[in-house]
């Protein structure tokens, strides 16, 4: 194994559940629910395979101004994030990688406005090669461009990289990428069936490029 593709959201950082919560909360401000169930369908992926918006306009039969609801929104999930730090174990596989020499990127569905100031924040831009967003596609997840790309960049083949992610979304498109998948879920997807991941743990802090190199290798 030579690299490690990382998932951003909810993968790095849980942005996954304050993002389903200032959904939910912008539906029962309009007197409806927001079921988790369904909002992981445009988890790993953008709005083409589930549209909040277009689903909550549809529930109350009318159009409505998204300027402000969006504004607050945003706001909502800014806020749900202020004390964000990355996810149990992201720091310690970072630092083994760079310590054996494996070289790791990005690959995420979500635009580098997003991506990129929440890695510098966080202190751990420095320690991907590669940061690969939906900016440098055609397609988000599930398609495999996003990883296909960053194989291309990492100069690696397939069968030398791991994929790690939290979405169906994900892991269809490291399985259409050919690369192997460890799925880490997070309290929004931990729910999914992940059938045809690799493997599957429940913290990062699980993992290290020793057993990952064994997943890779079939082991």
């Amino acid at each position: 194994m030579k690299g490690i593709i990382f998932d951003f959201d909810g993968l790095i950082v849980d942005t996954e559940m304050p993002g389903y919560l200032a959904w939910a909360e912008c539906y029962a401000a309009h007197g409806q629910e927001l079921l988790l169930s369904d909002y992981t369908r445009c988890v790993g992926t953008n709005w083409a395979h589930y549209n909040p918006a277009t689903e909550l306009e549809r529930l109350l039969g009318r159009a409505l101004d998204w300027t402000e609801l969006n504004r607050e929104r945003t706001r909502r999930v800014y806020a749900l994030l202020e004390e964000v730090e990355p996810l149990p174990g992201v720091r310690e596989l970072l630092a083994e990688a760079r310590e054996e020499g494996v070289v790791c990127a990005v690959a995420s569905s979500s635009p580098r406005s997003w991506v990129v100031p929440w890695l510098e924040r966080l202190g751990i831009h420095g320690e991907f090669v590669h940061v690969v967003t939906l900016d440098d596609v055609t397609r988000p997840k599930p398609s495999p461009e996003l990883f296909e790309l960053a194989l291309w960049r990492l100069g690696i083949g397939a069968h030398e990289g791991v994929v790690l992610e939290d979405s169906l979304n994900g892991l269809r498109a490291a399985l259409a990428a050919r690369i192997a998948c460890v799925v880490v879920p997070n309290r929004v997807t931990g729910g999914l069936n992940f059938e045809g991941a690799s493997h599957r743990v429940e913290s990062l802090v699980e993992l290290g490029v020793s057993s990952l190199r064994r997943i890779v290798a079939g082991g």
